[in-house]
This record gives structure tokens, sequence and C-alpha cells, in this order.
């Protein structure tokens, strides 16, 4: 049986407590003045610093009132009297943000016609690929836990909620956001907002944590799965949410995607942690966590610059360190525990070098090159192929009618791939 050891400063977080803190809290967004702002924004920001403020800001409002939407379900589903209380009033919070950003976009940076439908459709295009995928997941796990309001549907449903959106997307841009206004000194009315907003989205995470590490301990094998599921199920998206159209979006506020995805990968390591969890000894975990943050960061950026995540956009860059990582990361997710020690899976290429996987406990190993007698091999008529299918853009049952995939060796380990790589 699995021993769970909660954190003493997560077993201090109190339901109660948290609702008393959201009333003593209360701050309200109708009444920010945003005049010096508006002058900020039209004598002294510069035009990258206002494209960047806009794409950054409209990620922000469109996700607030995608979680305002969506949370109801998840007051139904929990469990005790004072995590419902909370829950509602995180609902008005999200609404709450919402406005927030609705009014700054449209008083401030003139978008939209004063209505939050108005100003929605006309930040629109700012949203990229990532976080359609991410707040559309949303909308799914809401509609799952209407259907299913067991402990480990919510389980789910906070992880993705409270942990991924919260905790990794959300604060860490807050922070980012409160930190170089300040250096700029601008809009002072938005930082107070943003203040507020990240505030309230403290209480948010710290009821998150709490929930989750009930659950856990009650349950701890199905309630660790369910919170590793969900982050394997969405790190290519969340990886891209946070990236800009152009560098300059963030540079010309004077800080970089690097820094930005180490704060949120810094955010997320302590949020698991409090949970209890000790991600460095889950099987299949899909973060490196023996890497420091920023590395883990890096990581993600490097294979989405070489066209290894997101949306197909033109040919893959064969770059090597992005090869080597994107290998190291299959190692890493690798489950061998279907197969014996020691199998070996061939992946071979019409146009790139070839690799293997060696699978051997928490000995797996990726390898350039053939392997002397492979147990399965997968050759794909172009490396273009193979990155597809990793990136979830390409269904391996079409490559191999089409005669992209050629599988050779054994079937029943064919089979069982699915189990090795879940998600």
């Amino acid at each position: 049986m699995t021993t769970v050891t909660i954190p003493s400063s997560t077993e201090q977080i109190d339901y109660a407590d948290l609702y008393a803190r959201w009333e003593k809290g209360n701050w309200r967004a109708t009444e920010l003045d945003f005049t010096q702002d508006a002058h900020d924004w039209r004598e002294k920001l510069s035009d990258d610093q206002r494209r960047g403020a806009i794409w950054l800001y409209s990620l922000f409002f469109h996700g607030e009132d995608s979680v305002a939407d969506n949370l109801s379900p998840y007051i139904d589903a929990a469990p005790l009297e004072e995590q419902k209380y909370f829950l509602t009033t995180q609902q008005v919070d999200e609404a709450r943000h919402a406005i927030f950003f609705k009014r700054f976009v449209h008083e401030v940076c003139g978008l939209g016609d004063g209505s939050t439908g108005g100003s929605l459709r006309a930040t629109t295009p700012q949203l990229n690929w990532g976080h359609r995928k991410v707040f559309g997941r949303l909308d799914e796990m809401a509609e799952e836990l209407r259907r299913d309001r067991s402990k480990l549907q919510l389980a789910k449903a906070v992880t993705l909620y409270h942990v991924v959106i919260e905790a990794s997307l959300a604060q860490s841009g807050q922070h980012m956001m409160e930190k170089v206004l300040e250096e700029h000194d601008v809009l002072p009315a938005f930082r107070e907002g943003i203040r507020n907003v990240a505030l309230d989205e403290q209480r948010h995470i710290a009821f998150g944590v709490r929930l989750l590490a009930d659950l856990y301990r009650e349950d701890p094998e199905p309630i660790q799965e369910a919170i590793t599921s969900v982050i394997r199920e969405v790190i290519g998206w969340t990886t891209v949410t946070g990236y800009p159209p152009d560098p300059s979006y963030t540079t010309s506020w004077g800080f970089t995607v690097a820094d930005l995805y180490e704060e949120g990968a810094r955010a997320q390591e302590a949020r698991l942690r409090a949970i209890g969890l000790h991600p460095e000894s889950i099987p299949s975990f899909p973060l490196p966590m023996d890497l420091p943050p920023r590395e883990r960061g890096q990581r993600g950026i490097t294979l989405l610059e070489a066209g290894f995540l997101g949306e197909r956009n033109g040919p893959v860059r064969r770059d090597p360190e992005a090869v080597e990582i994107l290998f190291d990361q299959m190692r890493r997710v690798a489950d061998p525990r279907p197969v014996p020690a020691g199998t070996v899976l061939q992946y071979e290429f019409g146009d790139f070098e070839a690799w293997h996987l060696r699978l051997a406990g928490g000995a797996t190993e990726a390898s350039r090159g053939a392997a002397p007698a492979p147990d399965l091999t997968l050759r794909f008529r172009s490396f273009d192929d193979f990155v597809d299918l990793s990136a979830g853009r390409a269904d391996p049952r079409v490559l191999m009618l089409r005669r992209r995939l050629r599988p050779k060796g054994s079937l029943r380990l064919l089979a069982k791939l699915p189990r090795i790589f879940p998600g």
C-alpha cells in the first residue's frame, strides 16, 4: 500500500479560511480608473509593447471568460459543503477577472464595442492553437464532470483547472506582468487590477492543492494516475500557448519566453509537491523533473521551434538538439512494465538517421543508429511522418494504410505500444 505524506503547509490550508479570505479581499473591477493607463498606452509604450500587451492580455481575457463559464460542475461535484461554498466565490472571482480584462482591452486598447461579447470577438484573432486546445479541453472536462461526479473525475478536472491553467499558465504570466509593468512604471490601474487578480488566484490554487491532497490521501494510486494523465495529455498544448507570434512581444518588455516558461515550470512543480506527489518517482511522468525549471522550459521551446509540437507549419527542422530531446523525452515517458526488460524498439526513416530505444525499468536508453536485433522495427517513409505521429498530428492507422509506416517484427509488441507510451 502506498504511504502518503502531505506537506504540513498543505495540511494548514483550511476551506473555511479560504472563504473568509475571499470576503476580506473583495475588490471592484468596475471602479478602476484607466485614465492614466490610456495616456500611457498612447504616449509611453512602443508599437511592439502594445502588440505584445494586446496578445498576452487577450489570452488572459479569453481564459478568464472560459473558466468562469466552466466552474459550475466543479461546485456540484465537490464532496464537502465548505468546498462548494468556496468554489462559488471562485466563480465570482473569474467573472470579475473577465470584466477587468474586458474593460482594459476596450477602454485602453480600443478593442470591441464595450460589451463582453464584442471584446471577446475583437480579440479572438490573438488566440493561438495551444490556447484553443487547452481551453477546448476545459470545455470537454466540464461536460465530463457533469456526467460523472466521481472523485477520480473531479481530480482530473481540478488538475486541469487549478494546477495546469491557474498555477502553471496563469500565475506565471501574472507574475511576469506585475514585474515588468512595475519596472516600466506604466499602466497603474492595470497593475492594481492584476495584483488583485493574482491574490485571487493564490486562493484558487491553494484550494485546488488542498482538494487534490485530500483525494490523493484517500486513494493514492488512482488519483496520482489521474493527475499525471491530465498533465501528459495537455503538455504539448500548454507549451504552445505562451509562445508569442513575434519575439518582440516579450523582449520589448524586458523578458523572454524562456523566463516565462521557467516561472511556469517552477510553479507547477511546487504545486505537485504540495499535493504530496513525488513526480521524479512516478512511472512515465511526462516532465524531466531531474532538470532545473529553466532547462525544462527551454526543452519545450526547442521542440516547438523545430516543429515537433503544435500545428504543422511546413517541414520540421532536423535540428540535432531537438531530435535528441525528442528521443530523450520518449525514453523518459516510456513505461517498460508491459514488456520484458531489454526489449528494443527500432525507428528507421527513409530520409534520416535511425534511432532505437532499449526498454529496461528505470534505465531505458535512447541511442542513435540501428540496434543489432530489434524486437520491433517501425520504418517511416520520412522523419516528418514520425514527428507528426509523436505530436498527435497523424494517425498511425492512416500512416500504415498509406504505407508511410511499415512495422516489422513482433505484432504483440506493436499492440502494446499504446501502453508503453500512454497518452
